[in-house]
This record gives C-alpha cells, sequence and structure tokens, in this order.
C-alpha cells in the first residue's frame, strides 16, 4: 500500500469524520426546535438578516441552489420561511421569517452556548476554539477559491 493512502495520512477523512460528529452532537439541542442542521444555519442565516435572496443565502453558506431550494421547501412547510418572488425580477426569489421563524431565534439563543461548553469540557480552551475556527475559515477560503 502506498504510504500517502492510509487513513492516518488524510487530513480529508479527519474533517469528514469532525464533521459527521459536530452535526451528531447539534442533534440533542435541534431536535426539540424541529430543526436538522442545515435548517439552522439557514435560519441563523435569516436572523441576521431578514428577507434575503436566496442566491445570497446559498453563497454565504456555500450551499448550491439545488441543495437550498428542497430545504427551504421543507422551512416553508413547517411554517418557518416565505419565500417570494421579487416584485422588479420575478426570476429573483426572497427569503423571509415567518412569525414562528422569528420566536425560534429565542429559543435557539443557548445553542452556541452550550455547544461550546460540550468542546471546553474536553482539552480544548476557548484561545484553541479561536484558532481552529480561523484555520478553518483559511482552509474554506483556499478550497472555495479552488473549486
Amino acid at each position: 500500500m502506498y504510504e500517502q493512502l492510509k487513513i492516518e495520512n488524510q487530513l480529508c477523512v479527519r474533517l469528514y469524520t469532525a464533521t459527521r460528529l459536530v452535526i451528531q452532537n447539534y442533534r440533542r439541542f435541534l431536535e426539540p426546535l424541529g430543526l436538522t442542521y442545515p435548517q439552522y444555519i439557514v435560519m441563523m442565516a435569516l436572523w441576521e438578516r431578514d428577507n434575503q435572496p436566496v442566491n445570497e443565502i446559498g453563497a454565504r453558506l456555500l450551499l448550491e441552489s439545488n441543495t437550498l431550494t428542497p430545504l427551504l421547501k421543507r422551512m416553508e412547510k413547517q411554517g418557518l420561511v416565505v419565500r417570494t418572488h421579487g416584485v422588479a425580477d420575478g426570476r429573483r426569489t426572497l427569503v423571509s421569517l415567518t412569525t414562528k421563524g422569528r420566536r425560534l431565534e429565542e429559543d435557539a439563543k443557548e445553542i452556541p452556548a452550550c455547544y461550546a461548553q460540550i468542546l471546553q469540557c474536553r482539552p480544548f480552551n476557548s484561545g484553541e476554539i479561536v484558532q481552529l475556527a480561523h484555520t478553518l475559515d483559511a482552509l474554506i477560503n483556499t478550497l472555495r477559491d479552488n473549486r
């Protein structure tokens, strides 16, 4: 076997595994709210700035429209968002929070602190978590620019 193909030498396997585990750990906080992890990140984008075009949400979260559109349709059926077509350009779809979607922000506000407690119970301190976030941002930017 080639050394470079061994699993323990792969950054991609570590990132994939970490991603799966991060999402699994979020479930305990999101299930009571009736949200999946992808729905949660869309909601965070809308809580930050409501009434956004679908393509802007996709660009912000690096989600393709074929992933985002069905997700938004499910969220609309749940009564969390409303999709409307732009007045000036009917091809442009805007996504807005409903009253239920806005209220959910109150229920979700403690999730980041609860999740941080999970990480800080392990050998991570807050400085290491911040550094990891910066490192991942740099990796994301590099990979996004090379698609």
